[in-house]
């Protein structure tokens, strides 16, 4: 039953929804349905939903072989973990960041997709394995929303500097961790961003404590799951795989000199003290060949005076006059063409690899032949024609290995940013636990 079920865990999905317009309910005699566990400025988090999370994860550590921590302790991770959702969620609609139906149900689609499933049945295979598909969407709607947040918040506030970028790819020519994908778990102690001298001591104490244990043997799941302050200590502190310089330099440094199994003594960062573990590791030294497209594309959207039908069927017009030589199409994507990107270049999108546009488009390409034009289709963006233009197969230009060198510095930077923004939300907010 939990093939749906696990592909929200591994989206990082919570139990759903940051408020109610009533929280409490009491039965016909008097049966308390739900209550406030804990105030979060000026939301809640409710117990059904710590129960709900609780008895999921509770599931998920079981079916992994996990021993369970303390009840107690499972409970205060749990409720923590609400918690910070809570208050990113309340940061989102605050400065009115939504996720739009259409883009939910792009992804639905995608989960339909991957689990093989036609879109329109989802509901009803939803439902045979005991899962509400209202609930499904809102649950997909709040992750995606909290993902919109990190972007805003951290990805797009990370610099990467020239020189750094000039660094980074001299490095790496001679680099063998550039060419080596490591599977890492590891354990964060916070700390407090004015941390005091005894503070310090504490948590490095219950660091050094932690690492002795796992080196004694103790699993280190367990551990990240009780102790663990990072967003992933609920996944058994994992990480997953990354390449060696697209882990934090901290993190790459350590795992560089280690072997699977082996785990670090705790590592001092302005988030806190980590102590890292490597899984695996594996080597993808391999030739930096790709496929490349080049494709022209013309973008028309609806308004107030054309519905999806009119912009449809004007655009299959275009479409028909440019298959019969009747117009070019670089000249009409340049009067027409709503995409402000491609519309001076006549459309024209240049060499791309695949994975570059949304899905609906990625799937038109494919089923291009040189010089074939689709048929109108619609994405997120609006209504679209395609005409590819030719294919290739490309050795990593210099724009594309810096451009893959700047994304990888970035991802390195963006765990512990993203430490670092939860932590100051967490002590800008007012929370107070009811018990």
């Amino acid at each position: 039953m939990r093939r749906f079920l696990l592909l929200l865990t591994l989206l990082g999905l919570a139990t759903a929804s940051t408020s109610f317009a009533q929280t409490r309910e009491i039965g016909g005699r008097g049966e308390l349905l739900d209550r406030i566990a804990v105030v979060v400025n000026d939301g809640v988090v409710l117990q059904s939903q710590i129960d709900a999370q609780t008895a999921e994860v509770t599931h998920r550590l079981r079916e992994q072989g996990t021993p369970l921590p303390a009840p107690s302790v499972l409970r205060q991770q749990i409720t923590e973990r609400l918690v910070v959702q809570e208050i990113q969620m309340q940061r989102a609609q605050k400065i009115g960041l939504k996720v739009a139906d259409e883009a939910l149900n792009n992804a639905l689609r995608d989960v339909a997709q991957q689990n093989h499933v036609d879109f329109g049945k989802l509901p009803e295979v939803l439902a045979h394995e005991g899962i509400n598909y209202a609930d499904y969407r809102e649950q997909l709607r709040h992750e995606m929303t909290l993902s919109l947040l990190r972007q805003r918040d951290v990805y797009s506030r990370i610099y990467v500097s020239p020189r750094e970028l000039d660094q980074f790819l001299a490095k790496q020519s001679g680099d063998k961790s550039a060419e080596v994908s490591y599977n890492v778990s590891h354990i964060l102690l916070s700390l407090p961003e004015a941390a005091s001298p005894g503070q310090l001591e504490q948590v490095e104490k219950k660091a050094e404590e932690l690492y002795q244990r796992a080196t004694a043997g103790e699993d280190f799941g367990q551990l990240a799951v009780a102790h663990s302050q990072a967003q992933t200590a609920l996944d058994r502190g994992l990480i997953g795989w990354r390449k060696g310089n697209e882990l934090p330099s901290f993190m790459a440094d350590a795992v560089a000199k280690m072997k699977p199994g082996e785990v670090s003594k705790p590592v001092r960062t302005p988030s806190g003290f980590h102590i890292i573990r490597v899984n695996e590791f594996k080597n993808d030294s391999q030739p930096m060949m790709v496929e490349q497209l080049h494709a022209r594309h013309i973008l028309l959207k609806t308004n107030e005076l054309q519905d999806d039908e009119t912009v449809r069927g004007r655009l299959q017009t275009i479409r028909d006059r440019i298959a019969n030589g009747n117009d070019d199409f670089s000249a009409i994507a340049k009067a027409i063409s709503e995409d402000p990107g491609s519309a001076v270049e006549g459309g024209d999108l240049g060499w791309t690899t695949p994975g570059t546009f949304v899905p609906e488009f990625e799937q038109q390409l494919s089923e291009l032949h040189e010089n074939e034009i689709t048929q109108p289709f619609h994405s997120q963006y609006g209504w679209h024609i395609i005409q590819m233009l030719g294919t290739r197969t490309q050795d990593m230009s210099a724009d594309d290995r810096r451009r893959r060198a700047f994304e990888k510095i970035r991802a390195s930077k963006l765990d512990e940013e993203t430490e670092l923004w939860l932590r100051r939300l967490r002590d800008e907010a007012f929370v107070d636990y009811r018990g």
